[in-house]
């Protein structure tokens, strides 16, 4: 079968580093490059997080990985999220340090060479804030027809946010960004809170992946048991989940993959910039003859057990 080429943009927390886990073991899949942003942690500390990660997964051929912004295109610079993610990102989980150095390269030089090197053939996954997909078009406006596929985790539209009542967190944390790439020309896929909060990793999860796992992936096992509990109580506090917690950037990762994992309908949307109640609102215009904003695929539904039982099947 022919390798999807990825770059995965992310702010390397708890499921950012569940995603790039899968992504790593996931079949048919060449991880080309790996650009952090600000976010759940700093973006120096998303970069020491992935490398680690990397050591950790021990792929088998080397996987660049640059640093991109460390604040949002206009705006002050904001809190990180140490109540969701632990002080270090990832739980709290300890990780071996890795002699791999991020590249001297930024993160938007970084996506734009490499979709200008193979045009048409990578698909962008972005976990975290637009931030650095925003600078690459500034850098490269024809990035447009470059990359094959963008995969935002972020937004909803059809749901109540979880950084406000509307809007979700990664869009919030830079949406003149987010507004930028979305209304680009970009071939957008947003995959958001519609459907993350429906696929749930759980305790017994884990423990099934403890008892089945295959050998070589036992020691990413502790480590995803470790972090994971450190989000699960969050969400037990915030959601009110027992023993669970939704596979935001996990899911938009498999959607990368598996588009047939969602279901999709196409909107014209734009993103709230200005007002304080509404600010990062992903603002869909489902009228029957919409005229505001520019059309992006947006997942609305999902199959829960496929795309939880997919993420797992890697493991074992």
């Amino acid at each position: 079968m022919t390798q999807t080429k990825i770059i995965i943009d992310c702010d390397t927390g708890i499921d950012d580093a569940l995603a790039i886990l899968y992504a790593l073991r996931a079949p048919n899949v060449h991880i080309e490059g790996i650009t952090t942003v600000f976010g759940n942690t700093p973006v120096e500390q998303a970069a020491d997080n992935t490398l680690r990660l990397l050591a950790l997964a021990n792929p088998g051929y080397e996987i660049p990985v640059a640093l991109g912004a460390t604040r949002a295109l206009v705006r002050e610079p904001g809190t990180f999220a140490p109540h969701v993610h632990g002080e270090n990102g990832i739980g709290n989980a300890e990780l071996a340090p890795s002699p791999q150095k991020p590249v001297g390269e930024s993160a938007a030089d970084f996506i734009v060479r490499k979709a200008n090197e193979q045009p048409g053939e990578i698909v962008l996954v972005t976990l975290g804030r637009l931030t650095n997909v925003a600078h690459a078009l500034d850098k490269d406006p024809e990035l447009t027809r470059k990359l094959k596929k963008v995969v935002v985790m972020g937004g909803n539209v059809l749901v109540p946010g979880n950084i406000t009542p509307v809007a979700e967190a990664n869009i919030w944390g830079d949406p003149e960004a987010a507004d930028q790439v979305f209304t680009s020309g970009l071939p957008v896929t947003m995959v958001g809170l519609d459907v993350t909060l429906k696929t749930r990793i759980t305790e017994e999860h884990l423990k099934y992946l403890n008892r089945f796992g295959r050998e070589e992936n036992k020691a990413m096992i502790a480590f995803m048991e470790q972090s994971l509990t450190y989000y699960f109580n969050f969400y037990r506090d915030v959601n009110y989940y027992l023993g669970s917690a939704p596979m935001h950037d996990p899911l938009a990762l498999m959607v990368a993959l598996q588009p047939d994992l969602v279901t999709y309908r196409r909107m014209k949307v734009r993103v709230e910039c200005q007002s304080p109640l509404t600010l990062g609102m992903v603002v869909a215009d489902l009228r029957p003859q919409p005229t505001v904003g520019s059309e992006i695929e947006v997942a609305i539904d999902v199959d829960p057990e496929r795309a939880v039982g997919a993420f797992l099947s890697v493991f074992m």
